[in-house]
């Protein structure tokens, strides 16, 4: 398939509401293929359609072991239950180089269509509902730096626009 080009904060698309998919067509499995490719590649654990510039309610998730392939496709993914907090240091591939603990439900339960069309609820605790939390937010239009408060926001975006100017420095 392909590797496509994530984008990154601040680009706008990011922080559009994701469209709800209305059918799983051919273009929205190659769709999944690219991304599964892109993220495979960057390499991270989640890839949101927003993030590769595409407004669709579609989400990718891989949290095994690199050797171990266990992709989930959660398309039109919604969270129907939350539970406990979890308070641990995330990252994203729109937002490269840059790191924050947030808070987030420690355990979620999702709803979302498979890549077959069939309904799928499933309950996900630990790294699994971080990045559900993480994705789904991407389709909402929030990156991880969104739940940060304005303090430490502020501090973000000073730190986050000397790292870009370092690499674009170093390319």
């Amino acid at each position: 398939m392909a590797i496509l080009p994530i984008r990154h904060y601040p680009d706008p698309v990011l922080k559009q509401t994701s469209a709800p998919i209305q059918s799983i067509t051919e273009e929205i499995r190659t769709l999944v293929a690219d991304m599964a490719d892109t993220m495979y590649a960057a390499p991270g654990v989640g890839l949101a359609a927003p993030q590769v510039g595409i407004n669709k309610n579609l989400i990718i998730i891989d949290c095994s072991p690199q050797e171990e392939k266990d992709l989930i496709v959660a398309i039109n993914p919604e969270i129907i239950a939350r539970d406990g907090e979890s308070f641990e240091e995330e990252g994203c591939l729109s937002v490269p180089g840059y790191y924050a603990r947030i808070e987030r439900s420690a355990r979620v339960k999702v709803r979302y269509l498979d890549l077959a069309g069939q309904e799928v609820v499933r309950e996900a605790s630990g790294l699994l509902a971080i990045a559900f939390q993480h994705e789904i937010d991407h389709l909402h239009g929030l990156l991880f730096v969104d739940h940060l408060s304005s303090l430490k926001k502020g501090m973000f975006r000073k730190k986050y626009e000397k790292l870009r100017r370092q690499q674009e420095h170093e390319l």
